[in-house]
């Protein structure tokens, strides 16, 4: 299934293993936590992982929200306009809301610049619109 090109070491393969384990559950705590970008973490670990192990760089590609961005990265180096969409509209109402509740203007300003710096990164990402062949694509 996949195109994963394990490395050659087994001491860089566990390595690889761990550094993509904790590039997973960063990604999965930025879920929640406004400051910390879901995306990269999940890119990390499916690239830790595809030169680490076979079993879960599949794993990987075989979830369904997460797979057909991965996918999309790693063949096209983009990602879908209706995940860019959704990704826009997650950022704001994650930094929005965390702005309402800083007690501060320094922690306001702070979130605003933050966010400011993702959504630079995020329009710079390409996007490639996905084809009509793929119903299993994410949010299409």
């Amino acid at each position: 299934m996949s195109a994963a090109r394990l490395h050659d070491s087994r001491l860089v393969r566990l390595f690889c293993v761990g550094a993509g384990v904790v590039a997973l559950a960063l990604g999965v705590v930025g879920i929640v936590v406004p400051v910390l970008p879901t995306t990269p973490f999940v890119l990390l670990a499916a690239a830790c992982f595809a030169r680490s192990s076979v079993r879960l760089h599949d794993a990987m590609l075989a979830h369904r929200i997460a797979g057909p961005i991965i996918h999309e990265w790693q063949t096209h180096r983009a990602m879908p306009r209706k995940v860019k969409r959704v990704a826009y509209g997650l950022m704001l109402l994650s930094f929005g809301s965390s702005m309402l509740l800083m007690p501060s203007n320094w922690h306001r300003l702070l979130l605003a610049v933050v966010g400011l710096v993702l959504l630079l990164f995020l329009w710079r990402v390409p996007v490639r619109e996905i084809a009509a062949e793929a119903p299993d694509s994410l949010f299409n």
